[in-house]
């Protein structure tokens, strides 16, 4: 930890505690990380890293003259005490004086060497700097620190300047610092990019996604070039397009008067009258900057108006690019050249500032330059005045002794008549008293610690963290890490070096990121967005973005991290706080929230236990106070008015803060003194930072980082420009945050200083701190777990509570402050402030309700339109209603029965549910207007709800819906709240038209008011004990008052806008039970309290009957209709006399447009469009199940065989009709090449298959088999937008909609009699039928309708408000008898991975459709293989970088052979006869091997490889071979076991991709992704031949029959040609994105035998099969097994000869039985061979006991929460949903149809672009470990 400042404090280093206690005897000191209190003055008193002791001398007062006796001088040592200085000690160059009065006035003759200070001393100039006192005053050993010229470094670790004046540590080269005056020690520093990363110009690296970005990051711009090669380029939205090379730039780029596109088209169709700010305005309309007016550079083009009237020399038309700038004449910049006049003149013309790089420091004429630091007039040298920090203004000058002058040095200027000075003193006031120079308090020369002493001064620095520069003024941080820049962009968190080198993103995708800070040691950043409203973090890698605090934040800036006690702070620009929670977000608590403005910057100092806020309100400050908000007082009140970004140098303790009105920065102490400023005329200044001796800050106007020193502000210079917008800042580096050793923690940082919640400090102290409304207990440590008595609150976005503590104690007088109350300030206050739940997504809650045997709180949300619930403390948030809700206005939890009730004021019902949103039921929806509040009394099974429509009234009714009946409807106009007094049976309101609140009995009787016409706007109401709460909106207050009589009116919360409703939490000791408890009633389904003598009534969910008994529900609707409203599915329920739309419970529907139902099992049947996905769905909506997850773009039609058990489906992109099994297997394409294919149907009886077809060119409704065959065309006459499509099965008709032709149309399956149903519908879209009623959507009119099917009379309609209503069928659906079935597998067949897809092609018949394997979680496999006797699939996942195996005989149920992060495998193969399973690794550069279930894993190479990509085995030969991308990339072979190692082919290979072997004819095959060719060799790597050529991007290879086959990168392809000529080469497939790689998988593709293959060998762990024999070999990592290398059993080969590759699978097959042998024989070896075969069978038995078997997990269906229907309004929207299911198809090309109203238009938006490879592309894809 770093030292301490207080007099009294101990230096925390050993030694130094030590020695202090010798001192003075030091008992224990007090940690003080900042100066004193006092505020010592000077750089050296007590600064925050060093130690100063007082030192006790005995010293005489002052005003006690010292008496000698005469003739001899009296005077003060250097003890203080009295001396008497003899005649004979005068004038001897000794000083006997404090002040050297004994040496003054001394004649001497001129000294030609060095003149002592006070001595008068003159010594030999070779003296001087010796280490020696020769002057006696050490004069000759003043200034001996400062650099000295021609340095002469004589030690190995040190570095000399080019310039010869410095010596630095080697370590210091190349470091991105300059610690040399002329940069030698950065020069010749080569900088390398990572491959993810590209090269400027300039040797800076930034990250490759910012290349061709639109938004230069190199300041040669070079990111931006060449961007026209990329084809078919689409920029994003907030991207413009420009016109001649392609590129996509930033919006804010365009029409800002840069030429940022090359040819001004994003300066095209600007309507500029006026530029922004003082900005220049061209003639052309051009807005360029002030500052670029008279520059020299034509900006305002073509005819330079900005150059005009210049003083300065006029450019020639046609700026000069640097490589054509002469070099005697102009200077070049990086993108022009200026005038060589312009180069160190003080002004930055390049953008870069390079022409103020480098300069020497010259000053004016007739002005001397001070040691080249600073100027002063030429009159002032030689006047005995110390006007340069050196003292050489006063070197050099004539001198003689004095005659007439009274010099104390008796030194004179002859030409000047002027007493002169010893070096580093200067004339009093008297001009004749020489006295010493304070250098630390008048130059400020050092960078930390300043030490005055006579004659000079001395710099240090703080002790481990830092190291004296060899200037000897300035300090470098002593950490190894380089310190990087950290700052926010609004969307991003960047990362920069200071030397500029590396620049890179940390975060990307951020909404609106304002204030950042950081946790060095735990390697997280903090920030907050003011956009989501939340405070974030992130690790410094990337990874783990996460919101960590979120309710109840209105505009959060300032962030600060306690990095000692593990805090972090924030402050609120709206709610106008200070709050304070532990490093993950809890324990939450408000700090200060009283004389908040409009609180910006904050910064925290731990050591010092202060946070320092700024303050830009309408008294604009910067304030601090301690961590626990206590002893807050102003530092910095006056001369402010925009204060933003603040900042603090820790060893100085100096405050650096900026101010955007003033355009300035500014320091002082951190207590206030010593304020200054730095640094003038700055644009816009937002946030600024501190590193050693620079500021860096960010400005608005100018959109870049600056940077200038801290000390002066001089060398200013722009680090980085072309920022969109640089918000918050700060300097990354260990020494800004230095590490608390355990020894040194206490307090807070000592186990939390032994608290159960919040430990915070204050000046000298620490205490514990409870979150939102807990109570410390007793001991002053433990919180207590929940809040007993809470006053619970929604307002706007957030819900609040205040603890009732207080009011148990004195409830008739009492106060609690506001969130904005300026009164009360004091601690005792700030503990009633009222606390935000930690709840996130809270937009517009309006009423609420606890539930109290479970700490919850349910509300309602009118703008998300839900109903939610969570625990208190923010845990356990879920949304209990998410659908069919309009206005949901009141709720109310029945604690006895356990339901939930509530309003709606939208759709006009009161509905009740589980208290988990299950049964959803709709009780009343008859004669409702605008239902409010609503409460419930469980003990009469009465619930009362508000009415304020046409007719405001209270209404009551059963708990079961039953009897409704008006309580109250008289003198009513806004009743609003209601609140029942249980114990004395009284129901409470309030009524904000009479600004009243009234009671009444619980029937309505007995109505009086409470408090009459007194209220502003009441709203929400609340009861408890003897009180009553209620909120106001005009006030923007709480009140309470005596319930009984309304007397004692007090306010509890001011301030706070939008109060709704309030509520009491309060816990009850008391349970209560009710008939409901025992067995659910006896209901099936819903048991709801009632007033019945039964005081139960059993209940069904919407839409659905009870049955007879009255107890029991039936499983769903027997008759119903079930539509697709693009983001919902619905479900019409007709057994019922009402007619609701039930929304099923399926979350992230984006484009549902067709749906299907199996009528066998009732699953619903539903493609998503824009995801790509078909669902099969329970028919109760609660388990979806993706059954076709790829190669489907949008599917427009669905239909299902219930009979033969298939699925049929259109795709409008794809052109085609497919078929599949229900479950998305053997899928087959039937038809392709249509035009429009839309609705789709079939007819089982007739074997017939119908769908539609939209073409503009040509409409018609075709037909064919159900196989694909006899395909003809039904209707192609009088059609023209041909949408719905269903078959009649009992008339044998089919039905279809034309939404042009505004008819519904019916025609024989046979194509005869056609017929118009009914004509003159707007635009009818989804039909069907059932029973003697035809069924029909409608867009136009957004309805669901109905009429007879033969007649077309008595239409009606159902539903309204349906916008976006598409398909509809109805149920129950035709009798489709018994189901049948087929199954088939193909012989043949590929296997590819691809993204989010593993697929296979079947071989066997035409045409080659991939079909996605149904296997769950697949992310993105990119390496597969097959062990094809055990049936088992192996794919290498780069997401989540681990091997997993799935069994081709049941795909769903895959499992992990190795675990995440043991390994990160790019490419494997199996060894199918020993089954061990090979794969490289390319990051940990190695190769391995395990057995199949991942056991026994062993690295077999680990050396001499770069990037090992593609691996194959050749297992009868022991022969294993890999590719290596190094340098030089080559092909290598080895033994199975890695052994007799070899590079088989290392020339013309540039990127070696793939790898296969053709084993019958013994060669290998490759492709190569750099030189674009597929290759081929023997197996040795001789008769290299290039097969295929313009291969543009191979990855995957495999061989089958005569063909070979690849995958191709870029074209999304997987291609084959034949295997020897390289001809006929055909695209199998296409379109098939992210493809990698690809595995041939027959019969006979895995043949051969080894020695391996018989119970392994003999081994116990690892069989390797060599050409020379076989080896057992034991894994890296031992098992519970006993390994040997040697094998445990003998093995017998079957000997065939060494060039048959294919050895039989089993060796006693019969074509080696020998011949007939005598029966005698042949009974004996049987009896022996069954003795060994039980020994085995026993042996095995153990071992496989001892053997850790992998069990594969179990499987299972995605659910989904709310497992019963959920009822909606027609009018519900809910476009609003976000698609939450994770995308198992391409997020590249997303395609999501839109429609019009009027007519039907249909448009494909593309949702995402395909980004082309690099060179050399990555390892695709990128994993997460990479970048760290």
């Amino acid at each position: 930890m770093w030292g301490s400042g207080d007099p009294s404090a101990a230096f925390p280093l050993g030694i130094l505690l030590l020695l202090l206690a010798v001192l003075d005897g030091l008992a224990q000191g007090k940690e003080d990380y900042g100066r004193n209190e006092d505020g010592a003055s000077g750089a050296a008193a007590g600064t925050a890293w060093t130690t100063s002791q007082e030192v006790v001398k005995r010293i005489l007062p002052d005003d006690v003259q010292c008496q000698c006796n005469e003739g001899v001088l009296a005077c003060r040592d250097e003890e203080g005490e009295c001396a008497c200085v003899a005649n004979e000690l005068l004038c001897d160059g000794r000083l006997d004086c404090l002040e050297g009065e004994d040496e003054a006035h001394c004649l001497r003759e001129p000294c030609t060497g060095h003149l002592c200070s006070k001595t008068s001393k003159c010594v030999d100039s070779s003296v001087v700097c010796d280490g020696i006192d020769d002057c006696g005053d050490k004069s000759d050993e003043w200034f001996c620190k400062l650099p000295q010229i021609n340095a002469n470094c004589t030690k190995p670790d040190q570095f000399t300047c080019a310039d010869g004046k410095y010596c630095i540590s080697v370590v210091w080269l190349c470091d991105g610092d300059a610690d040399c005056q002329d940069k030698s020690d950065e020069a010749d520093c080569s900088s390398t990019c990572q491959p993810q990363e590209h090269s400027c110009g300039d040797g800076r690296c930034i990250s490759k996604n910012w290349v061709c970005d639109g938004d230069p990051d190199c300041f040669d711009e070079s990111d931006e070039q060449d961007c026209s090669k990329l084809s078919e380029t689409t920029c994003a939205s907030d991207q413009v397009l420009c016109t001649v090379d392609g590129r996509c730039i930033m919006q804010h780029y365009a029409c800002d008067g840069e030429n940022d596109c090359g040819d001004w088209s994003d300066e095209q169709n600007c309507d500029n009258e006026t530029c922004p700010g003082d900005d220049f305005r061209c003639e052309s309309g051009k807005c360029i900057e002030r500052k670029w007016v008279c520059d020299g550079a034509l900006d305002c083009t073509p005819d330079g108006e900005d150059e005009i009237n210049c003083s300065l020399p006029i450019p020639v038309a046609g700026t000069q690019q640097p490589s054509e700038c002469h070099p005697e004449e102009s200077h070049a910049c990086p993108n022009r050249c200026i005038a060589k006049e312009w180069k160190c003149d003080g002004t930055k013309d390049c953008s870069d500032g390079s022409d103020e790089m480098g300069c020497e420091f010259t000053c004016p004429p007739e002005h001397y330059t001070c040691s080249h630091t600073a100027c002063i007039p030429l009159h002032r040298l030689c006047d005995g005045h110390h006007d340069c920090l050196f003292g050489d203004d006063e070197v050099g000058c004539p001198t003689e002794e004095c005659t007439t002058l009274q010099c104390s040095s008796n030194i004179c200027n002859p030409a000047k008549n002027t007493c002169l000075c010893p070096r580093g003193h200067s004339l009093a006031a008297d001009n004749t008293t020489c006295v010493d120079v304070d250098e630390c308090s008048l130059f400020r020369p050092c960078s930390q610690t300043c030490e005055n002493v006579v004659g000079g001064f001395n710099c240090s620095c703080i002790p481990d963290y830092y190291e004296l520069r060899p200037d000897h003024l300035t300090c470098k941080a002593a950490s190894p890490p380089p310190a990087y820049l950290i700052f926010s962009s609004r969307v991003e968190i960047r990362l920069i070096s200071l030397d500029r080198r590396n620049y890179s993103s940390i975060v990307e995708g951020l909404q609106n990121a304002i204030s950042i800070d950081f946790h060095y040691e735990h390697r997280i950043i903090y920030w907050s967005d003011v956009t989501l409203d939340v405070i974030m973090r992130v690790f410094m890698n990337g990874t783990g973005e996460m919101a960590i605090v979120r309710g109840g934040l209105r505009m959060p800036s300032g962030v600060g991290v306690d990095w000692v006690n593990d805090h972090v702070y924030w402050l609120d620009g709206i709610t106008m706080r200070i709050e304070v929670a532990n490093l993950d977000g809890s324990c939450r608590r408000p700090l200060i929230w009283s004389n908040l403005e409009k609180p910006r910057g904050l910064l925290v100092h731990p050591h010092k236990n202060l946070l320092i806020w700024t303050d830009w309100g309408s008294n604009p400050r910067i304030e601090r106070a301690y961590l626990d908000g206590s002893g807050r007082q102003v530092v910095i009140e006056e001369g402010l008015h925009w204060p933003n970004g603040i900042t603090l140098d820790y060893p100085t303790e100096t405050l650096y803060w900026v101010d955007a009105k003033e355009h300035v920065i500014e320091a002082a102490h951190i207590d206030g003194t010593n304020r200054r400023t730095i640094l003038e005329g700055l644009r816009h200044p937002f946030a600024i930072t501190v590193f050693e001796d620079t500021l860096y800050w960010t400005d608005w106007l100018t959109r870049s980082i600056e940077k200038a020193d801290k000390r002066n502000g001089q060398s200013q210079t722009t680090l980085q420009g072309r920022l969109s917008l640089p918000m918050d800042i700060r300097s990354l580096h260990p020494t800004r945050q230095p590490r608390i050793l355990n020894s040194e923690r206490r307090g807070c940082s000592l186990r939390n200083g032994a608290c159960s919640h919040l430990c915070l400090s204050s000046k000298d102290s620490y205490a514990c701190y409870c979150p939102h409304g807990l109570i410390l207990g007793p001991d002053r440590r433990t919180c207590s777990e929940r809040p007993d008595h809470t006053l619970i609150f929604a307002q706007r976005k957030s819900l609040r509570m205040i603890s009732l503590e207080d009011i148990l104690e004195n409830n008739t007088a009492f106060t609690i402050a506001s969130a904005s109350s300026t009164a009360n300030t004091s601690d005792t206050a700030q503990v009633r402030i009222d606390t935000v739940l930690p709840v996130n997504n809270v937009q517009a809650p309006v009423a609420l309700d606890p539930y109290t045997k479970e700490d919850l709180i349910f509300w309602t949300d009118i703008k998300a339109k839900t109903i939610s619930r969570a625990h208190l403390n923010g845990s356990r948030h879920i949304t209990v209603v998410g659908s069919g809700l309009e206005m949901p206005a009141g709720v109310a939890v029945d604690w006895v029965g356990h339901k939930l009730y509530w309003t709606d004021a939208g759709t006009n019902r009161v509905e009740v549910a589980n208290l988990d949103g299950s049964m959803r039921c709709l009780l009343v929806w008859r004669g409702l207007d605008k239902p409010r509040d609503i409460v419930v009394d469980p003990q009469d099974g009465y619930m009362f709800w508000t009415d304020w429509g046409k007719q405001a009234k209270i209404e009551q009714a059963g708990m079961d819906g039953e009897n409704p009946r008006v309580l109250v409807s008289t003198n009513l106009k806004w009743p609003n709240g209601l609140a029942i007094d249980h114990s004395r049976r009284l129901l409470y309101w309030l009524d904000a038209s009479t600004k009243s609140i009234e009671m009444a009995k619980l029937d309505g009787t007995q109505r009086r008011a409470l408090i009459s016409g007194e209220l502003d706007h009441p709203f929400g109401l609340a009861l408890w004990r003897n009180l009553v709460f209620w909120t106001d909106w005009d006030t923007k207050s709480m009140y309470m008052a005596d319930k009984e009589t309304g007397a004692n009116r007090q306010t509890i919360v001011q301030g706070l806008k939008d109060m709704m409703e309030v509520k009491v939490f309060e816990r009850s000791n008391t349970t209560n039970s009710s008939v409901c408890d025992i067995k659910n009633g006896g209901c099936s389904h819903l048991c709801l309290l009632s007033p019945s003598a039964l005081g139960r009534k059993c209940a069904c969910p919407t839409g659905v009957k009870l049955k007879p008994d009255r107890l029991t529900c039936y499983d769903g609707p027997e008759k119903a209709l079930v539509f697709a409203r693009r983001q919902d599915v619905r479900l019409v329920s007709l057994d019922t006399p009402y007619r609701v739309d039930v929304i099923l419970p399926l979350q992230g529907l984006q484009h549902a447009v067709a749906l299907d139902i199996d009528v066998v099992t009732g699953d619903i049947f539903l493609p998503d469009s824009a995801a790509a996905i078909i669902f099969r769905v329970s028919h109760k909506g609660q388990v979806a199940t993706p059954v076709v997850t790829s190669a489907i773009k949008t599917v427009e039609g669905i239909a299902v065989d219930a009979t033969g058990r298939k699925m049929y489906w259109t795709d409008l992109v794809m052109q085609s009709v497919e078929v599949s099994e229900l479950d998305g297997t053997h899928r087959r394409v039937l038809f392709t090449g249509l035009n429009r294919p839309r609705a789709i149907t079939t007819h089982y009886p007739s074997g017939r298959l119908f769908w539609t077809d939209w073409d503009e060119q040509y409409p018609r409704i075709e037909t064919a088999d159900m196989d694909g065959n006899n395909r003809m065309v039904l209707v192609d006459t009088d059609v023209a937008w041909p949408n719905g499509l269903t078959v009649d099965w009992q008339d044998l008709e089919l039905y279809w909609t034309d939404a042009k032709a505004n008819v519904i149309e019916a025609i024989g399956l046979d194509g005869l009699n056609r017929r118009r149903v009914i004509t003159g519908l707007p635009h009818p879209y989804g039909v069907s039928t059932q029973g003697r009623w035809l069924y029909w959507t409608d867009w136009e009119t957004k309805s669901l309708n109905r009429t007879l099917k033969r007649s077309g009379r008595s239409p009606s309609t159902i539903r309204e408000g349906l916008a976006g209503i598409m398909d509809v069928k109805a149920l129950p659906g035709p009798d489709v008898g018994n189901p049948s079935r087929c199954e088939n597998e193909p012989q043949d067949y590929l296997i590819y991975g691809a993204k989010g897809t593993l697929g296979r092609i079947s071989l066997d018949v035409e045409p080659l459709w991939e079909f996605p394997l149904p296997i769950p979680a697949t992310s993105h496999p990119i390496s597969v293989d097959v062990h094809y006797e055990k049936r088992l699939l192996f794919y290498a996942e780069a997401d989540l970088q681990v091997i997993r195996v799935v069994s081709l005989r049941n795909l769903s149920y895959p499992w992990s052979v190795l675990s995440p992060g043991y390994t990160t495998p790019d490419n494997l193969a199996v060894d199918w006869v020993a089954d061990n399973i090979y794969w490289t690794d390319s990051l940990r550069r190695v190769v391995e091997v395990a057995r199949l279930d991942g056991s026994s894993a062993k690295v077999i190479i680990n050396n001499s490889l770069d990037s090992p990509r593609a691996v194959a085995v050749f297992p009868s030969e022991g022969l294993l071979f890999w590719t290596d991308w190094g340098k030089p990339s080559k092909i290598e072979r080895s033994y199975l076991d890695g052994s007799a190692r070899k590079t088989i082919v290392d020339r013309n290979v540039g990127w070696p991709n793939g790898l296969a072997i053709d084993y019958e004819a013994k060669k290998i095959y490759w492709n190569d992704a750099k030189g674009d060719t597929i290759d081929c060799s023997d197996l040795d790597g001789g008769n290299v031949v290039t097969l295929i050529q313009e291969v543009p991007h191979p990855f995957g290879l495999t061989l089958l029959g005569q063909h070979i086959y690849w995958t191709d990168w870029k074209k999304a392809t997987i291609e084959r040609a034949e295997k020897t000529t390289g001809h006929n080469r055909r695209v199998v497939r296409s379109t098939i994105e992210g493809v990698m790689e690809v595995k041939a998988v027959t019969a006979s593709s895995q043949l051969g035998w080894n020695l391996c293959a018989d119970r392994n060998g003999g081994c116990t762990h690892l069989c390797f099969f060599l050409p020379t024999g076989l080896r057992c070999a034991c894994p890296d990592i031992l098992d519970e097994r006993a390994c040997s290398g040697r094998p445990m059993i003998k093995v017998i080969d079957t000997v065939l000869p060494t060039n048959v590759i294919d050895r039989p699978d089993n060796p006693w097959d019969k074509t080696n039985t020998p011949g007939l042998v005598p029966l005698l024989g042949v009974l004996a070896l049987v009896l022996v061979v069954s003795a060994l075969a039980m020994m085995a069978v026993v042996a095995w038995w153990k071992f496989k006991r001892q053997t850790k078997m992998v069990n594969e997990p179990d499987g299972g269906a995605l659910t989904y929460t709310n497992p019963t229907y959920s009822a909606s309004n027609s009018d519900v929207n809910t476009d609003r949903k976000p698609f939450t299911w994770r995308r198992l198809h391409s997020e590249n090309v997303h395609q999501v149809r839109m429609f019009e109203e009027k007519g039907e238009v249909a448009a494909l938006i593309s949702e995402g672009s395909s980004v082309e490879h690099e060179s050399p592309p990555p390892t695709p894809p990128t994993r997460p470990d990479a970048a760290t």
